[in-house]
């Protein structure tokens, strides 16, 4: 079986509908009460490093960053990282968080957090943080919330109420 090809790029305001209707498509409605979705409430995420998968003209995965700050520290928060169901499994989502977390280190970010799965997220450079050391202004299962260290030893101690943070601040 060939891989499919894609392509990537930023985000651009022309895209926010087609974004709109991927994250409709492949989350529900039941993603405006996912605590990471509350967390990204009334918070911009940063278009500078927001990105999306193309194949051919139509877009078929889209990533978000937003920043945060966990207790006192700067961050990102990964997500939504979405992919329409029929392109599931062809590499675009996690192409998308490699292109993700390279631009936000070449940026100058240290932390990057996400509420995901370990199997897919761990071989991205992602790991589970310590139980309840980090917490969310809603439930998550601990074992879901996920952080890579985009600086090296950047997660050593890292704890503290995560709130939405500034784009550029």
């Amino acid at each position: 079986m060939n891989a499919e090809l894609f392509s990537y790029r930023l985000e651009t305001s022309a895209d926010e509908a087609e974004i709109e209707s991927l994250h409709a498509e492949a989350f529900g409605p039941g993603r405006f009460t996912r605590t990471a979705f509350r967390l990204r409430e009334g918070a911009a995420h940063d278009p500078t490093l927001s990105f999306v998968a193309l194949a051919g003209e139509n877009l078929v995965a889209s990533v978000r960053l937003t920043p945060i700050v966990v207790g006192e520290r700067p961050g990102l928060l990964l997500g939504p990282l979405a992919v329409r169901p029929a392109r599931k499994g062809r590499g675009a989502g996690k192409q998308l968080v490699r292109i993700s977390v390279a631009e936000a280190r070449g940026a100058g970010h240290a932390i990057m957090l996400l509420v995901g799965d370990l199997p897919y997220y761990g071989p991205l450079g992602f790991e589970q943080l310590p139980p309840y050391a980090v917490s969310l202004p809603g439930p998550v299962d601990p074992e879901r919330l996920l952080a890579a260290a985009l600086v090296p030893g950047t997660l050593d101690g890292l704890a503290g109420m995560v709130r939405p943070g500034a784009v550029g601040g």
